[in-house]
């Protein structure tokens, strides 16, 4: 019981923290930057609406809490991902856990690339152009994240797990005014490059309360130090979350070909207000997984659905997974996965 206090305790500190991280005089305004680590990009967990910091996931827990990938009964856990992210930007995500012999813990790398798709237009303010502005040229944007986690538990319920990653965002080389010699004729502008490389850490806890299959959890995700692009300060997109979850076929005390997956998360973001986020998952046979899951309150995101595939055969287990999630008034988002276990 000290064990389990403990861990709400330093949940909820945790969680405080966060709060009192709140951009102007108190409000959260969407003020972070390097946002696309905040992006779920696999399929299972997006599918449940992302309520999983307390369900086990072989290699894509990396991407979530890496607390959960402490139990994980396989040597190797490979997983790839890809999402189909809003304005046309897409996620690809790789990840790939160790567990060697030995209660030595278990180690994972992973890596993450986004594209923006094509180069973007530059202008920059010209009053002696009949336009008002003069044309720059292209300029491209990237962003990309790697890093290294590793689990381990300390009893038979209770693990701890951490990620260490290098994020980094470059926004191209861009004009910011008009340079010395400048003329209508032979434009001369003055460029800046907004490129930033910060280290990110990511911290969890798991709990295995011994009652069924009922687990509790707590992750905080990029906490990182403070960011500038120019002389404009920014923070990352810091969130802590505290998440339970349980197989409620296990109340009937009786195994089954059926499996029925209930998980809540409540997140605290820096950037937005708290959301509660739920999830259910039935599976069949440990085969055909049908997922669900929403989250509120949000402005746009709408119901999660997703379905999952899993051929247990001879050493190997490989899964394929898929999930669809409402956006409002931009593209619905899709995500697939891949994951063999071994």
């Amino acid at each position: 019981m000290q064990k389990i206090w403990s861990i709400f305790l330093i949940a909820y500190s945790l969680c405080t923290y966060v709060n009192a991280q709140a951009g102007i005089n108190g409000e959260k305004i969407a003020q972070t930057g390097l946002k696309f680590l905040s992006v779920t990009t696999d399929p299972r967990a997006a599918a449940m609406s992302d309520a999983a910091t307390s369900v086990e996931n072989g290699a894509s827990a990396l991407f979530g809490n890496p607390a959960t990938m402490a139990f994980q009964k396989d040597g190797y856990s490979l997983a790839m991902n890809n999402a189909e992210w809003i304005a046309g930007i897409k996620y690809n995500q790789l990840g790939v856990i160790f567990k060697p012999k030995g209660n030595k813990g278990v180690f994972g790398v992973q890596l993450l690339s986004v594209n923006y798709g094509d180069d973007f237009q530059g202008t920059v303010i010209d009053a002696g152009n009949p336009l008002g502005y003069a044309d720059t040229g292209n300029f491209s944007v990237s962003a990309m994240a790697l890093g290294v986690g590793y689990a381990k538990n300390l009893s038979d319920q209770f693990a701890i797990g951490g990620n260490f990653k290098i994020a980094q965002q470059d926004l191209g080389s861009v004009a910011i005014g008009l340079g010395e010699g400048h003329t209508s004729d032979a434009p001369i502008y003055e460029t800046q490059a907004y490129k930033k490389t910060v280290p990110v850490f990511d911290f969890g806890l798991l709990y295995k309360t011994g009652f069924k299959s009922l687990n509790f959890a707590f992750n905080m995700r990029n906490f990182a130090q403070e960011v500038k692009y120019g002389d404009q300060p920014f923070q990352l997109p810091l969130t802590a979350r505290m998440g339970l979850s349980m197989d409620l076929t296990d109340l009937k005390n009786e195994n089954s070909d059926h499996s029925l997956l209930l998980s809540i998360d409540a997140e605290t973001p820096r950037d937005y207000k708290e959301q509660i986020k739920t999830g259910i998952e039935y599976g069949f046979k440990d085969v055909l997984y049908l997922r669900g899951g929403y989250t509120f309150p949000t402005d746009q995101q709408g119901l999660s659905l997703g379905a999952g595939l899993k051929a247990n055969g001879s050493k190997r287990g490989i899964g394929a997974d898929y999930s669809y999630t409402q956006f409002g008034i931009f593209n619905n988002v899709h995500r697939l996965g891949l994951s063999v276990n071994f």
